[in-house]
């Protein structure tokens, strides 16, 4: 595997420097696994790595570590053997090696730990808490959660089904975004290290804000960049509130977005049955190209989410 900088762009990129192969060793262990569970089944939530033998599982999550932190800031492992697995296998499978990476946590107020990103036919609009996850539309590039205090460290993606056509994954770079922002824009970089409104998808108590303030750039404590990329839910929070956007940061979203749309600062990934995709949330841009379905249901595109973080709680709050 190479090694990638922070800071790339399409052409200073390639597979090799995202992909991590599941070696047969851990193959093995994970069908271990699987067979252990069959004779004993658990409810997947129980399931720890510390009672099973993964010393090749965690040595590849170890690998995946590293690239999510230290390479391109984002992996594809490479891949479960769906052939041999029922999709609860799979899902718990899958379980199981994202907690070596870190550990999972709610997705929902209501504690919902996993989320199936499928098109369920759900039309957006600002505060009816639908998420474009659940649709088939074009997701612009976003960190997830944007819109909470504690978002995730990691979002990790279980491919279970494909689409028959688009709804391929891109990734970009937030050092890189940041830099042509730097470039282009400087003038309007103090805007996007001051607060935005941002629309909480209604995952909030009756009587509490519907709104969430929060600047798109800010420092984590080693001094990297970590972003809120969420320029729908930042212009829905204005509509929801009533508030016009001033023309700064009309402009600064403008340039965000005009950043978003230079296709040779972002790759585009496939998606195959059995890869896992693991993005450090903060340090990548990442979205999704409008799809089209098989007309079979049980052929729809469907993707596995998980949300991983070590701080705080597990509540969706941390």
């Amino acid at each position: 595997m190479r090694t990638a900088s922070q800071t790339w762009t399409r052409d200073t990129i390639a597979p090799a420097d995202w992909t991590v192969s599941l070696p047969e060793a851990a193959v093995r262990e994970l069908l271990a696994v699987r067979d252990e569970l069959r004779r004993a089944p658990l409810p997947t939530l129980l399931l720890d790595p510390k009672d099973f033998a993964l010393e090749a599982c965690r040595a590849t999550i170890d690998v995946v570590r590293r690239v999510a932190r230290n390479g391109p800031m984002f992996a594809v492992l490479d891949r479960l053997p769906m052939d041999v697995l029922t999709r609860d296998e799979a899902i718990a499978l899958y379980w199981l090696l994202s907690s070596l990476l870190a550990r999972p946590v709610a997705q929902k107020l209501n504690g919902q730990m996993f989320f199936d990103v499928l098109d369920t036919g759900a039309k957006l609009k600002p505060g009816s808490g639908i998420r474009p996850t659940v649709t088939n539309v074009d997701l612009r590039f976003h960190n997830d959660n944007s819109y909470n205090a504690a978002p995730p460290d990691y979002v990790c993606l279980l491919c279970l089904h494909p689409a028959m056509q688009g709804g391929i994954s891109q990734v970009m770079s937030v050092a890189t975004v940041h830099q042509a922002l730097e470039q282009r824009h400087p003038e309007l970089m103090a805007r996007l290290y001051r607060p935005f409104w941002y629309d909480r998808h209604a995952e909030h108590h009756p009587g509490e804000p519907t709104t969430f303030a929060a600047p798109i750039f800010e420092r984590g404590d080693d001094g990297t960049i970590q972003a809120r990329l969420a320029l729908s839910e930042i212009h829905a929070g204005y509509e929801f509130r009533g508030e016009r956007l001033d023309n700064e940061t009309a402009a600064a979203l403008a340039a965000v977005q005009s950043v978003f749309d230079q296709p040779e600062l972002h790759v585009e990934l496939g998606f195959a049955p059995g890869q896992i995709q693991y993005v450090n949330n903060r340090a990548t841009g990442h979205a999704r190209t409008e799809f089209t379905d098989f007309p079979e249901p049980e052929r729809k595109r469907h993707l596995v989410r998980l949300w991983l973080r070590d701080a705080g709680k597990r509540g969706y709050r941390g």
